[in-house]
This record gives C-alpha cells, sequence and structure tokens, in this order.
C-alpha cells in the first residue's frame, strides 16, 4: 500500500484553480476537468463529479467542518513574513486566526480556500531554529525554548 495524494472536493473548480495559484503558488500540472492535479501533488475534485462516485445527494458533501488542514511550509529563510505581508494585501483572504507563534516558537498562519477547506502555511522548523540561534540564544536554550532534543537542534543548524 503507498499513499498518493490528499483529494479535496470543490464547488468551483476555477475558483479553486485561482486561489492555489494566486494564494500559495501552486500549478496545474494534470487537468482532467473534473479532477486536477496541483504541484506538490493536492488534487481537487469536482462537488458534482465527487457525488457520482460515492453515490451520495448534494445534501451529503458538507463543507466547513473545521476538522482537516492542508499544512505547507515556507522553507526559504525570511519568505514567512513576505507571505503574511502578501495574505494582508490580498481582499478575499478568510482567517481562520492571523499569524501566531506556537508554544515551540513556529509561527503559522491558517485561512480558509474558497470551500472553507483550512489550509495552514508553517514556518520551517529550520528557520525557527535559525532565528532563535540569530537572536543569540545557544543550542541547548533553543531546545528547551523548542521542546526538542539538542540533537534535533543540531540537525537543523547544520
Amino acid at each position: 500500500m503507498k499513499f498518493k495524494n490528499p483529494m479535496l472536493v470543490v464547488s468551483d473548480m476555477e475558483k479553486s484553480k485561482k486561489f492555489y495559484k494566486d494564494v500559495l503558488g501552486l500549478r496545474v500540472i494534470l487537468d482532467f476537468g473534473a479532477n486536477i492535479t496541483l504541484t506538490g501533488g493536492l488534487c481537487l475534485q469536482t462537488r458534482e463529479s465527487y457525488e457520482e462516485f460515492i453515490e451520495v445527494s448534494n445534501d451529503d458533501i458538507k463543507f466547513a467542518g473545521n476538522d482537516f488542514e492542508i499544512y505547507f511550509e515556507e522553507s526559504k529563510v525570511g519568505e514567512f513574513d513576505k507571505f503574511i505581508d502578501k495574505l494582508e494585501s490580498m481582499k478575499d483572504i478568510k482567517y481562520v486566526h492571523k499569524s501566531k507563534e506556537h508554544s515551540w516558537g513556529q509561527r503559522v498562519v491558517r485561512i480558509y480556500d474558497p470551500d472553507y477547506h483550512i489550509i495552514e502555511i508553517g514556518e520551517d522548523m529550520k528557520n525557527v531554529c535559525k532565528r532563535f540561534a540569530d537572536s543569540g540564544m545557544n543550542k541547548e536554550e533553543i531546545a528547551v525554548r523548542m521542546d526538542v532534543p539538542v540533537k534535533f537542534v543540531n540537525n537543523l543548524l547544520k
């Protein structure tokens, strides 16, 4: 058994394609009309076709469950702040919450896509470590702050 791709059911394929391209920079790599695959492996399926596949009516497909999220990381140093600025400049972004820092030091933002699927964008953990090191913390202090072993910090700072 091999996991392949996550798939989200969407009510408007064009609107969803535009959101994932404009907000997250994903591109369509396969387009079958009712189903597309985006860079990174995320797939989108039209609501109508999915209803047929699983043999249910329109009322049986629910959005906005707040019980699942797709997670992305901004991996380049300094890019998380630029991404937050980009979101702030976009008029139609619906936030679960704006940028916040978790107890282990990682900054994240959670937004909704057009169908209210939760999208989390986090700061890469290597960048969290680097940010703490740049602030003057030593490896042991970083490990305590992040609640991880020093070995993990050493690997991230290589």
